[in-house]
């Protein structure tokens, strides 16, 4: 199933995840890109909250699944190039210096749909370049936690909890479960619980996957303890 946040409540993104937090991330990414990097694409790219700050230094294609995401970063990023389409499958018939997977890869639950995602990364780069991947954790970082956030907008306003777990520790998957509050103009609060889906692989898997895909592997962490995997397409 489709997360609401991703649906029906896509337009309440911006105050759920605000771009202005995301330009510490994102100068990171573009940092692991370098200086040769011109063109980028970016799979999964959901509200484009990190395209609203890597659009300064890459002409951006953002693709993504969720028509109601995308349409949230067309008003934040008029200028970049939005398609809709799933990372496991969407074939563009062009090559980019650079491809970006955020953590909308956590979606992908089975190692097959991992794989699936690999391969489309790699078919859209040209030799020589650099794929950058950000999962939430891997699975030998991944703990349980109890976060909250959201923001006020110009007339509404949203708050979340949010409770990530694993119900079942031999799988490929772990729950993060939201508790939303949203506020209307008028005042009037309603709450929606989000139940999100999401793939869990061990560090072993990751690059496993991704030398099987054709790439030469490498990781680092990021500021937020991270495991970053970049992927580079032989020249």
């Amino acid at each position: 199933m489709t997360p609401k946040l991703y649906a029906e409540l896509a337009g309440w993104w911006p105050i759920f995840s605000a771009p202005a937090d995301y330009a510490e991330e994102a100068a990171f990414v573009r940092a692991l890109f370098g200086d040769d990097v011109r063109t980028v694409l970016e799979l999964g790219s959901g509200g484009g909250n990190n395209a609203s700050h890597l659009r300064a230094h890459f002409e951006l294609t953002l693709v993504d699944v969720s028509p109601g995401m995308l349409a949230v970063s067309r008003r934040l990023n008029p200028e970049c190039e939005h398609v809709e389409g799933d990372m496991r499958s969407v074939r563009l018939g062009r090559a980019f210096d650079g491809v970006f997977v955020h953590d909308a890869v956590m979606y992908m639950t089975e190692a097959g749909e991992l794989r699936q995602a690999i391969e489309t990364a790699f078919v859209h780069l040209r030799a020589g370049g650099t794929a950058v991947f950000v999962p939430d954790c891997v699975r030998e970082t991944f703990a349980p936690s109890t976060k909250h956030g959201g923001h006020d907008g110009d007339e509404r306003a949203l708050r979340y909890l949010q409770w990530t777990y694993d119900p079942d520790p031999t799988d490929t998957t772990y729950v993060v479960d939201y508790a939303v509050l949203l506020r209307e103009a008028d005042g009037s609060v309603t709450v929606e619980h989000d139940r999100h889906v999401n793939g869990l692989f061990s560090r072993e898997e990751w690059r496993g996957l991704l030398e099987d895909g054709g790439f030469r592997v490498s990781s680092v962490t990021d500021p937020w303890t991270r495991e970053v995997f970049i992927g580079a397409k032989p020249a």
